[in-house]
């Protein structure tokens, strides 16, 4: 699968183009504390329905829409309010992003504004075109695959000129089987690799200097 074919760039965010780690600590701490307030549930009874719906449905603030009736919009945007200044600007990034050829997007299961804050955190803002987030999605979050068939509806390209970069190995399943090619990046690597999986680098920068033809694997 070349890259060359590659016209619509489509990117995850957390742990895809910054180690989330920084931030995933307190945004926890904050999702459990906020499920507490809104059921009545002691923080351990919180935290263990906040990891229930996350692995039943892809994300947590779902089972909560669903079985308690919290408002989405308001779980997303307050679980988000983290502390962005432990997030540190990424030049090299940065200039590897602007160089790529078409477009370029994100795709993410967060929401509440957090994609374009950590995209500010990092100075990558103004290099996506757009950001579709969960709440884009309908709070349909990946991996499942009406999730990638209306970020394509939104925004417009076909899944055979485009890449989906994720960390997250179950995601890139139903992209390949739409006609995405796909790239995992990070630590895990499979092996054999999966068939659904195009393409494979430790990291974000690694993928991108492969793609411009700036290394070999």
């Amino acid at each position: 699968m070349h890259f060359a074919r590659i016209k619509t760039w489509v990117f995850d965010l957390d742990n895809t183009l910054y180690p989330a780690r920084a931030l995933y600590d307190e945004i926890g701490d904050r999702m459990t504390s906020y499920i507490a307030r809104a059921t009545g549930l002691d923080m351990e009874g919180a935290l263990s329905i906040r990891e229930k719906y996350f692995h039943e449905y892809g994300a947590t603030v779902v089972g909560l829409a669903k079985h308690h009736a919290i408002d989405p919009r308001d779980f997303l945007l307050d679980v988000h309010l983290a502390d962005h200044s432990v997030l540190a600007p990424d030049p090299a990034l940065r200039t590897l992003i602007e160089r790529l050829p078409g477009r370029r997007i994100i795709f993410t299961n967060g929401g509440g504004g957090h994609a374009q804050r950590v995209l500010d955190s990092l100075k990558l803002d103004g290099l996506f075109e757009t950001v579709f987030d969960i709440e884009d999605a309908e709070l349909t979050p990946k991996p499942q695959r009406e999730c990638y068939e209306r970020l394509m509806a939104r925004c417009d390209f076909e899944a055979s000129g485009a890449l989906l970069i994720e960390d997250t190995l179950r995601n890139l399943e139903p992209a390949h089987e739409l006609g995405f090619a796909t790239a995992l990046v990070g630590p895990v690597h499979p092996s054999p690799r999966p068939p659904y999986v195009d393409h494979w680098a430790p990291d974000v920068k690694t993928l991108l200097r492969l793609a411009l033809g700036e290394e070999t694997r």
